[in-house]
C-alpha cells in the first residue's frame, strides 16, 4: 500500500473545475493534496472505499453506537467566529454529544461548485481539522463532488458522525418530569445575530460572533456529576423555543421559562427590535439546553460554570404539569404567554 508521501501531487491551478470531480488524475491531485493531507488520519490515508474500526476499541467506550448527519448551506461561507468548516464539525459533533455520546469519527462530503477559490477550500478544511483534533475526534472517510457552475452556491458540506454512548446514560425528550430544572449554558441568539452582520444586506452593524462551539467537553463534565440528565439538545435552526416545545410534545409535560433569566446580549436584543426578530428563535451553534433533576441542578450548574463553554450557563425555567405539551414564557411584565414551534424561516441558510 502506498503511502501518504509516495502518493503526495501537487495541485494545479487556483480555482476547482470539473475535472477536480471527474474521478482521474486531477480529481486524485484533489485529494491528495488538499483533503488527505489536510485532515491528516490514519483511516482517511489509506484511500479505501470506507473507514474501518476496530469493535473492541469502540466497546470500550460504551455498550451503544451513535450514528447522526447533517448538511451546511450556510451563506456567507465565512463569518465573524467561524466558517462552514469549523460550523460542520461543531454541528455533527454536538448532535452526538446532547444524547450522551462520546464523539469519535466523523466522515465529510463536500459539493463543490466549479470555480470555487482552491485557497478558500484550504481554509476551510484546515479550520474543519483544527475543530475536529481540539474535540478528540477525526475525519476517516469522504467523498467530493464537482457540479457545474450555477448548479450550488459555492460550497455545500455533509458530514455523519459516529459516538459511543456509555452504559447507564439515556437522555431523550420524553424524559422531561415536572419538576426538572432547565439549564441553558448562556446567550442565545449569537449565530443567527453573526450571520446577519456578515451578509451584509440590511446595513446593520454589529460585533456580535458566532457562539459557534463544540458541546463534547462540556456534556461530559456535566454528566459527571449527574449521569441522569433527562433531556439535551442543541438549540440550533428554530432557536431555544422549539427545543424546549419539543421535549414539551414528547414528554406531555410543561415548560415555564423566565424572560428575565434568559441571557440575550443587548446587541442580539437591539439586532431583533429593528428587525422584528425574535431572539428565543434565533439560531444558536454552541448552546445546549439541558433538563435535569432538581437535586442535581445546582452541582450541574457549577460544572457547567467551570468549563470555558458554560461559564455563563443559567437556570431559565422548570417543567411542570400542565398545561401539557405547552412552553410559558413568564414575560419581564410579569404576564405569561404560549412560546410556540417556529412558523416558517426567520433567517433561511444559517447554517
Amino acid at each position: 500500500m502506498n503511502t501518504r508521501s509516495e502518493r503526495k501531487r501537487s495541485l494545479q491551478g487556483d480555482t476547482i473545475t470539473l475535472s477536480h470531480g471527474s474521478g482521474g488524475k486531477a480529481m486524485r491531485d484533489l485529494i491528495d493534496d488538499v483533503f488527505v493531507a489536510g485532515f491528516d488520519s490514519a483511516e482517511l490515508n489509506t484511500l479505501e472505499d470506507q473507514a474501518r474500526f476496530d469493535i473492541a476499541a469502540l466497546a470500550a467506550y460504551g455498550d451503544r453506537l451513535a450514528m447522526t448527519t447533517d448538511s451546511y448551506v450556510v451563506d456567507p461561507l465565512f463569518f465573524p467566529g467561524g466558517d462552514i468548516g469549523k460550523l460542520s464539525v461543531t454541528g455533527t459533533i454536538n448532535d452526538l454529544a446532547v444524547g450522551g455520546a462520546i464523539p469519535l469519527y466523523l466522515s465529510c462530503g463536500m459539493i463543490i461548485e466549479e470555480g470555487f477559490k482552491v485557497e478558500d477550500l484550504r481554509r476551510i478544511v484546515q479550520s474543519m481539522k483544527q475543530t475536529a483534533d481540539a474535540a478528540g475526534v477525526r475525519i476517516v472517510t469522504g467523498d467530493t463532488k464537482v457540479v457545474h457552475k450555477g448548479a450550488a452556491d459555492k460550497l455545500f458540506i455533509n458530514t455523519a458522525g459516529i459516538g459511543v454512548i456509555p452504559a447507564g446514560i439515556e437522555i431523550g425528550a420524553h424524559r422531561a418530569q415536572p419538576g426538572d430544572v432547565v439549564i441553558c449554558n448562556g446567550y442565545i441568539g449569537d449565530h443567527g445575530a453573526a450571520i446577519v452582520d456578515a451578509r451584509g444586506e440590511l446595513a446593520i452593524e454589529n460585533t456580535i460572533q458566532t457562539d459557534c462551539a463544540t458541546l463534547s467537553g462540556l456534556i461530559q463534565a456535566m454528566l459527571a456529576v449527574c449521569p441522569d440528565i433527562h433531556c439535551m439538545r442543541d438549540a440550533t435552526r428554530g432557536g431555544i423555543a422549539t427545543v424546549l416545545n419539543e421535549f414539551a410534545q414528547s414528554s406531555g409535560c410543561a415548560i415555564r421559562i423566565e424572560e428575565t433569566r434568559i441571557p440575550i446580549r443587548k446587541e442580539v436584543r437591539g439586532m431583533c427590535e429593528i428587525l422584528g426578530l425574535d431572539a428565543l428563535y434565533l439560531a444558536n451553534e454552541g448552546k445546549v439546553i439541558a433538563l435535569v433533576p432538581a437535586a442535581q441542578a445546582q452541582a450541574i450548574l457549577a460544572a457547567m460554570r467551570a468549563h470555558p463553554t458554560g461559564k455563563d450557563s443559567v437556570i431559565i425555567g422548570e417543567v411542570v404539569a400542565e398545561p401539557a405539551g405547552r412552553v410559558i414564557l413568564t414575560t419581564g411584565f410579569g404576564g405569561d404567554r404560549i412560546v410556540d414551534m417556529l412558523v416558517g424561516e426567520q433567517l433561511p441558510r444559517i447554517c
